[in-house]
């Protein structure tokens, strides 16, 4: 069965949701750890990750620390595009090795993305010299991130589904 057809009849069930939280609270612990944990046998939890991975259901990823990098700025850009398509834009910024996050949005503005950067003056760089380059920008209006109040990586909310 495709991919695609496999994620529209992929069921969670408890042990697939007990797994998940598992690899959430610690995304380093290997079958074994998992299976401890929740009472089951190592190859069950490595056939049930297996599962979850090929139906596109769960990517185990790490995630590094911006600060621990260096990066000491965190900018929302929301951007207007003129004369070329909005994907197209994406695209290329997705390119710059700033930027972390490019989203296609509906709303005032066609693009927001993320970018971290390492000093203030990035930002003079990444705005004149990088961002001015790329074709079809209408408008820029960059706003940084003073404060972080939430910042999760559980991509989604499986718990809720039925």
């Amino acid at each position: 069965m495709p991919a695609s057809d496999m994620t529209q009849s992929f069921n969670f069930d408890a042990t697939d949701l007990n797994i998940v939280q598992q690899l959430r609270l610690n995304g380093r612990a290997n079958n074994q750890q998992i299976a401890e944990k929740l009472g089951l046998t190592a190859t069950t939890v490595s056939t049930r990750i297996k599962r979850l991975e090929d139906a596109n259901q769960l990517r185990v990823v790490a995630v590094s620390d911006f600060a621990a990098h260096g990066f000491n700025f965190l900018l929302r850009v929301a951007v207007e595009v003129d004369g070329r398509p909005a994907s197209e834009v994406a695209l290329e910024l997705a390119e710059l090795p700033q930027v972390f996050a490019v989203h296609l949005v509906t709303g005032r503005y066609d693009i927001d993305m993320l970018v971290a950067l390492h000093d203030f003056d990035d930002l003079s760089v990444l705005l004149l010299d990088k961002l001015s380059t790329v074709r079809g920008i209408r408008a820029l209006t960059p706003a940084i991130v003073v404060d972080i109040i939430k910042y999760k990586f559980n991509v989604a909310p499986i718990e809720g589904r039925n």
